[in-house]
């Protein structure tokens, strides 16, 4: 049972991207890429910062920044210089590549006998049970954030951005800075998720975010699914289904890994997995 227990852990720490992706792809309907690059950019400035014996507590607000900068300027890149939003992300993703080499010095940068996020309060004598507990308090916080938020008058003129942008435009409200900060907040959940999983596996590695935006969009297609099947019209019980999407698809990989599959066919894995979320309720709907 402790690989579930780590899956679930995992699929905690991944909340940030699916959080993110949320907002970038559901909310504003934009295919954000840069989610690679600020994912790994949070793992470097965690790392690069606790080498440099800084409380865990006090590099949180610099990875949310640096996140928060990825993501604004994909956004001034899409809006204001009229490049399509697609490359736009790709763009600011590739750079980031050299920014994150840059900043952690090498490739590979380990963490060891730091107090993390995990350690910080121990409650519970086992380790996996402990990080659960210290993850949910932390991702329950991050989510009520994101709530209130979306509840907010800005809140809700970003979600009405993304539903009509023309009719929002008409009523004074600037949609390009609604789109920037937009993806400034969706990166800076995702530098977020790179924040606890550095600390979670004890190291950050430059190829850490490769593929990782299939994790996130492969969690807001779950929650997706069930909140149409739901009917769930709440933001509350939308971001919580998300959450859970995060945590069920970390526990399917887990169980395909227990079945004896191969690790190095896991992101094949994942990508079929991906397909058949997005693929058979289509099938499905064509039968029908």
């Amino acid at each position: 049972m402790d690989f579930l227990l780590t899956a679930i852990i995992q699929g905690l720490c991944f909340s940030g991207i699916a959080l993110g992706i949320y907002i970038s792809m559901k909310i504003f309907n934009i295919p954000d890429i840069t989610t690679d690059g600020s994912y790994t950019l949070g793992g470097a400035v965690t790392a690069i910062m606790f080498t440099h014996s800084l409380p865990f507590y006090t590099i949180l607000p610099m990875v949310i920044a640096s996140g928060a900068l990825a993501g604004a300027l994909t956004g001034f890149i899409h809006t204001k210089l009229k490049v399509n939003a697609l490359l736009s992300g790709i763009l600011v993703m590739t750079s980031l590549y050299s920014v994150n080499l840059t900043v952690m010095g090498r490739s590979n940068l380990p963490l060891r006998d730091y107090t993390t996020v995990f350690t910080w309060w121990k409650l519970l004598g086992d380790v996996n049970q402990n990080s659960l507990l210290m993850l949910v308090v932390f991702v329950g916080l991050m989510t009520l954030t994101i709530g209130y938020l979306l509840k907010t008058d800005f809140g809700i003129a970003m979600r009405a951005t993304g539903n009509s942008e023309s009719m929002v435009r008409a009523m004074g409200v600037n949609t390009d800075r609604m789109k920037i900060i937009g993806l400034a907040i969706a990166n800076a959940l995702t530098a977020t998720s790179g924040y606890l999983i550095t600390q979670f596996q004890g190291f950050a590695d430059i190829n850490m975010g490769i593929g990782v935006v299939i994790i996130g969009l492969g969690s807001v297609i779950i929650g997706e699914t069930l909140i149409n099947w739901l009917g769930i019209l709440s933001v509350w019980k939308s971001l919580a289904v998300v959450l859970f999407g995060a945590v069920l698809f970390q526990l399917v990989l887990a169980l395909t890994l227990s079945l004896g599959v191969d690790a190095n066919l896991l992101k094949i894995v994942t990508a079929v997995f991906v397909l058949l979320i997005v693929g058979l309720p289509r099938l499905f709907t064509k039968e029908s």
